[in-house]
């Protein structure tokens, strides 16, 4: 009668524990990422009655008779099945759909969770909003950035840390050069200075004297007396390297000025055997100088004034090429960045030259303030391409594709930007065959200065900021870990695990990277607990608990029983 009793309390014990697991699971039906338990029974040592017996030649064999002492809780297994995923509109929310456990640091030692609810903290670092508990990453990714420090896994999200500017270094070109048309009539090649000559703010004129300009500046009552010269390089429509020098005094107009350039030039080039000569005239205060001749022309001027006085004229940083010259000529623009972050339209020409299927680039302005830009330092020459098939054949060995800019940005060094043409042999970039010319600056790779704007979180786990000057970067990488036998986690509360002897050591990883699940970012993992299964349980454990107290009152009433016999 003892085993009775005890057995039913046992059951009630057991069924006890059921109904804690079942009101546990139906507790955390909306917990994230909670995994529902499970319970399973086994029954407790049989007292053994009579042994079993091996057959005889005259009798068959006996088994063993046993009654059992009862019920106990054999295991309470953690159901690890994925959760259903929600989304949440929350971009730092993120859920893992597979395997893997995230990571978190609790101020002591490395803790695993599935729940992917995520925040900034006042020191700009990711953790746990529940918790605060810092969320670790793994690889180098933000360290060359800036974004992170080496040698610490704690994740910060710059929002106080602007994104430094980057000076364009690189332009790409793609798309077409007709290979068998042309402009109606051959352009003329027209220079444009990049300033403009005023008098006291306003446009000046033919008859604004030179001492009166707003560009000349000297110390003392007045001007440098006397004649004064302007160095004039650059080169001739055929492409023949000249200098010349125009002299002038103070007391000149500007019309004096401008005689004096077109004599220095037209000097030059006779000299050099070439019959061409320039225009040279004012309009809107700037310096316009013109060929003489239409078609491909290499014609382009730099002008420096270097007085040994005491004063100071400002001249052109360089010329504008308001018209190419050529008889087939695409345009192209793109904004480029100076290595302040501040943005230029950088204008440029793709011209046909008059050697077979070579054209030259050159830039024909720049917005903005720009101090300097060479002859030589705006041109690409002898861009050349396959006569068969069209395809970019390169340039000639002794040039490159670099043009030098100095922008007025403070910075001592020019800027170099190499344009990428296409690939030798292949139809990448540019190309050469019939029809229109479509060619285009599709890309630069500077930007300015930028704020942190956004977040979000990528399949691959990485924390990715979208920046206010348009640019994206890779933040961080969320660390994952996963275990031998999951199972084997201890729960701590709060969704969070620890390792046990039985789990085996975290191995660190990332998603979608050795067995590790993917993330969904802006979404949260639900929890698996089911709400059917759960009432079913509540029944069986119900159940199960009103058999077992019957056997006890059965038992009772039978000792009951036995002690009125003695009555």
């Amino acid at each position: 009668m003892s085993v009775a009793l005890s057995a039913g309390v046992s059951g009630l014990q057991a069924h006890q524990r059921m109904l804690d697991v079942a009101g546990a699971n139906l507790a955390n039906v909306n917990t994230t990422a909670y995994k529902a338990t499970k319970v399973s029974f086994s029954e407790l040592f049989s007292q053994t009655l009579v042994n079993a017996s091996s057959p005889t030649q005259t009798a068959g064999g006996t088994n063993p008779q046993q009654i059992g002492a009862g019920v106990g809780i054999a295991s309470v297994v953690r159901n690890t099945a994925q959760g259903g995923i929600v989304k949440t509109g929350n971009p730092l929310d993120v859920a893992i759909e597979g395997e893997g456990y995230f990571v978190a640091f609790d101020g002591g030692k490395d803790v695993y969770t599935r729940a992917g609810t995520l925040a900034v903290d006042e020191n700009a670092t990711l953790v746990d909003v529940s918790t605060g508990f810092r969320i670790q990453r793994t690889t180098s990714t933000g360290e060359a950035d800036g974004f992170q420090i080496a040698g610490d896994s704690t994740i910060r999200i710059p929002f106080d840390q602007p994104m430094k500017p980057k000076a364009t270094t690189q332009v790409d070109l793609t798309g077409n050069l007709s290979a068998n048309l042309s402009l109606a009539t051959a352009q003329t090649q027209l220079l444009t200075s990049n300033i403009t000559f005023t008098e006291n703010g306003v446009n000046a004129s033919a008859a604004t004297e030179l001492a009166d300009l707003d560009q000349m500046s000297f110390t003392g009552a007045s001007a440098s007396a006397g004649t004064t010269t302007l160095a004039i390089t650059g080169f001739t429509h055929a492409g023949t390297a000249i200098s010349a020098t125009a002299t002038f005094s103070f007391t000149d107009e500007m019309d004096d000025l401008l005689t004096a350039i077109k004599t220095a030039i037209d000097s030059a080039i006779s000299a050099q055997g070439e019959s061409t000569t320039v225009a040279v005239a004012l309009s809107g205060g700037q310096i316009l100088i013109t060929d003489s001749a239409s078609g491909y022309s290499k014609m382009d001027f730099n002008m420096t004034y270097a007085d040994t006085g005491n004063t100071t004229l400002k001249m052109p940083g360089y010329y504008e090429m308001t018209t190419v010259g050529g008889d087939e000529v695409k345009d192209i623009s793109i904004t480029v960045f100076d290595g302040a972050g501040a943005p230029h339209t950088l204008s440029g020409a793709l011209v046909r030259t008059d050697t077979a299927n070579t054209w030259d680039f050159l830039v024909t302005a720049v917005t903005g303030q720009v101090n300097a830009i060479t002859n030589l330092g705006r041109r690409i020459d002898g861009i050349s391409f396959d006569a068969d098939d069209g395809g970019f054949k390169g340039i000639p060995s002794t040039g490159d594709k670099i043009v030098t800019i100095q922008f007025g940005d403070g910075t001592a060094t020019a800027q170099n930007v190499t344009f990428d043409l296409g690939t030798v042999g292949k139809f990448t970039g540019l190309t050469q065959v019939g029809g229109p010319s479509t060619a285009v600056a599709t890309d630069q790779n500077g930007f300015a200065k930028g704020d942190l704007a956004s977040l979000s979180i990528s399949n691959e786990g990485t924390v990715v900021g979208a920046f206010s000057n348009g640019i994206k970067r890779d933040i961080a990488i969320l660390k994952l870990a996963l275990f031998r036998n999951p199972l084997g986690l201890e729960a701590l509360g709060k969704g969070y695990y620890a390792p046990t002897v039985n789990s085996g050591t975290a191995v660190a990883t990332r998603a979608l990277t050795g067995g590790a699940g993917s993330l969904q970012g802006s979404a949260l993992e639900k929890s698996n607990a089911d709400v059917a299964t759960e009432f079913v349980n509540l029944i069986q454990a119900q159940n199960g608990f009103q058999a077992n107290a019957r056997t006890i009152r059965v038992a009772n009433d039978i000792l009951r029983e036995l002690t009125q016999l003695i009555r």
